[in-house]
Order: structure tokens, then C-alpha cells, then sequence
């Protein structure tokens, strides 16, 4: 069931909105007391700027993740030139112009964009049905489980191999999807069958999604042992998280999966926000938990697997992005949820241009520097909620 846009769940509390001088969480700035606003005109007055507040950081990141691709298809150790990329994109460019652009570049950018979408909105709807500021595929163990799926369908169904010595390959993605979907489902199940049964805390959760892991990644381990030299070059070049590896039919595929969750997810906003409330709350304003919690976490799997699937291995972005958006807009879920999803793109590709650049020629792994990067801030999240 659907909250209604004015229920008892819908909106955000506003609490510094109804006092003048208040400041963060209605505290007053000067220390002064509180003089609380009762005129109808000043409070929505108030309230408007303080949603135009939450759209201008929305649309800020945008504008930052729109000029970022455009520096990132110029960056590289080729030497191009902004009129080489415009006049290559409006076809006047030259045979190399256009393989570089039209190959490497666009599709390059374009996949680190939409992956750090839908890896940003699915720890931004995990941790609310899971109710765990922690919670992340990467965390819970989600993407380790899609990674051993698709060692799986590497080893035993053949969907990997070498064209070269430089040049390893998936030959059979939908294949990889599947079952790396189905690894990222047991993990989803598990994570919500201890929820469930056990009334695990929080913190239980995290560590059970670490035990999953490390699960997951002996099971990877053992396949790697035991499979020949173009099955391991296979598992290990994927398990490396590299978005240069992405072909246009491969972005398609992503982006309609990614957009479609971020959808399906947007339609669940009011009850997302209820579930932060507390189960019984929701309970009692008509929201469905159990079925909300087992579709939200089954499209979270989704969105992971797919990713995972056709990019390997990126960690911390479903925790770096709304978490740094809940801290600039607040946690309702009517602009967290696109908030998140346009950070996540930012995060992702300024991490690969980061990668591409900061040893050029040499370029990084992306899952080498979004995990740099999101170790320090999960370590901050995990202290400030034992602080508290």
C-alpha cells in the first residue's frame, strides 16, 4: 500500500523550520531561547526554501557529474583536445577520433556513470529496508556472492577465455548474469532470513554480511585452484572491478535494469520512509514490511548482479553515496533516493578518471580506488554509530 503524499509517514520532520533562529535540528543559533513561528505563511514560505535547498544539491551534482564526463572523454594518454572530441562526436573526426571516442571514451564514461548509479541507490534502499546505516551490497556480502556466481558460470559453463595475452574476455555475459544474480539472491535471503529469525542488530548484520563474504570468497578460491590457466586469468580479470571493459550492448543492458529499479524504487519512496519510522509504525500506517523488505532487497540483487556481472568487482560505492547524501538533505526518501543515484554516477566516474589519470599510461582498476576511498568513510560510519 501506498502512503499518501500528506499521511503520517510521508513528509519530513521539520523541526528547524518552525522556530525562528533555530539552526541544525531546530537547535536555536545564538544559543537564545526558541521563539516558535505560528504564522501559516512563514512556515511554508520556509518550507519551500528548504525543499529548494534539497533540489539545488540535487541538481548541483548533476551539473558536476555532466562536466566531469565531459573532461573524463578528453582525459587519457591520448592527446585530445575538446574541438577533436566535438567535431569526432558531430562525425568529422578522423578513423583514430572516432575508435578512441566512439569505442573506448563514451562507452567507458557512460558505463562508470550508470553503475555508480545503481550501485548507489541499492545501498541507499538497503539500508532503509534493513534499517542499517552499514548496509551496502558491498557490505552485506551481496557483491562477493554475485562474484562467486560468476566464477561458477566461468568455470563450469566456459564463459570466459583469452583472445591473447593482454586481451581476456567474458564470451557469454548473459550466462554470467544469471548466475551471478543467483549468488547475489542467496546472500540477499540469508542477510534477511537472520533479520527476520534472530532479530539481529545492525551491527550483527554487517558482520554476518563479512561472513558471507569471506564464505564466498573461499568458494571463488577453490574454483581458481582447481580451474586451468585461462578459467583463473578469466575469474581474476573480472574480479578486479574495471569499467574499460564495458561495450555498448553491455551499457544497455545496465541502463535499463538501472533505470528501471530506480523506478520501481522511487514509486516505494513514501513507504521507505515510513520504514524508517520503526516496523510498527509502518505496520500501523497500511505499509506491507515484509513484502516492501523482500522486493526491495530482491531488485537491490538485481542491480548488483547485473553490475557485477559485466564490470566485476566495485566496492563502497552503495555506501559512500547516500551516506554523504543523507548527511547534505536529510534521509527522505523523495530526494534521497535521486540524490543517491546522481552521486553514486559522480563517485564512480571521477574514481575511474582518477585511475585513468593519477599514473598514466598505467590505468588502475576502478575497484582499487573506490576502495581506497571508502574504507576511511566506512570506518567513520561505523565509529560515529558506536559513539552514539
Amino acid at each position: 500500500m501506498q502512503l499518501e503524499k500528506g499521511g503520517p509517514g510521508g513528509r519530513a520532520p521539520l523541526p528547524s523550520l518552525l522556530y525562528r533562529g533555530a539552526g541544525e535540528a531546530g537547535e536555536p543559533e545564538d544559543g537564545g531561547k526558541r521563539e516558535m513561528v505560528t504564522e501559516p505563511w512563514t512556515i511554508g514560505r520556509r518550507y519551500r526554501g528548504y525543499i529548494r535547498a534539497k533540489w539545488a544539491v540535487i541538481f548541483a551534482t548533476l551539473l558536476a557529474t555532466i562536466l566531469l564526463m565531459l573532461y573524463a572523454v578528453v582525459a587519457g594518454s591520448a592527446n585530445l583536445s575538446v574541438a577533436d572530441v566535438v567535431r569526432t562526436l558531430l562525425g568529422k573526426g578522423d578513423a583514430r577520433m572516432n575508435v578512441i571516442i566512439w569505442n573506448i571514451r563514451l562507452p567507458r564514461v557512460l558505463a562508470a556513470v550508470v553503475a555508480g548509479m545503481g550501485l548507489s541507490v541499492a545501498g541507499a534502499v538497503a539500508q532503509s529496508v534493513l534499517r542499517n546505516p552499514l548496509a551496502s551490497p558491498f557490505t552485506l556480502g551481496i557483491t562477493q556472492g554475485a562474484a562467486f556466481g560468476a566464477a561458477v558460470a566461468i568455470f563450469f559453463l566456459g564463459a570466459g577465455g583469452v583472445r591473447n595475452m593482454e586481451h581476456v574476455f567474458i564470451n557469454n555475459p548473459y550466462v554470467v548474469v544469471i548466475s551471478a544474480f543467483t549468488g547475489a539472491l542467496a546472500t540477499t535471503l540469508v542477510v534477511i532470513f537472520l533479520a527476520k529469525m534472530f532479530r539481529a542488530t545492525p551491527e550483527a548484520l554487517v558482520l554476518s554480511g563479512v561472513a558471507l563474504s569471506s564464505l564466498f570468497q573461499a568458494g571463488t578460491m577453490l574454483i581458481q585452484y582447481f580451474a586451468d590457466d585461462v578459467t583463473v586469468a578469466s575469474i581474476v580479470f573480472w574480479t578486479f572491478g574495471d569499467i574499460g571493459r564495458a561495450t555498448w550492448r553491455d551499457l544497455g543492458i545496465m541502463t535499463v535494469v538501472v533505470l528501471a529499479a530506480t523506478l520501481y524504487f522511487m514509486h516505494n519512496r513514501w513507504n521507505y520512509n515510513a520504514l524508517d519510522s520503526g516496523e510498527e509504525t509502518a505496520k500501523a500506517l497500511g505499509v506491507d514490511v515484509e513484502r516492501v523488505r523482500l522486493s526491495g532487497m530482491f531488485v537491490t540483487a538485481l542491480v548488483t548482479a547485473v553490475i557485477v556481472a559485466f564490470l566485476g568487482i566495485i566496492g563502497f560505492i552503495g555506501l559512500i553515496g547516500p551516506h554523504i547524501m543523507r548527511r547534505l538533505i536529510g534521509g527522505d526518501h523523495r530526494y534521497l533516493i535521486p540524490a543517491s543515484t546522481v552521486f553514486g554516477g559522480f563517485i564512480l566516474l571521477a574514481s575511474d578518471t582518477v585511475g585513468r589519470v593519477i599514473l598514466s599510461p598505467v590505468i588502475l582498476p576502478v575497484g582499487i580506488v573506490t576502495s581506497a576511498l571508502g574504507a576511511p568513510v566506512f570506518l567513520y560510519v561505523l565509529m560515529r554509530g558506536y559513539r552514539r
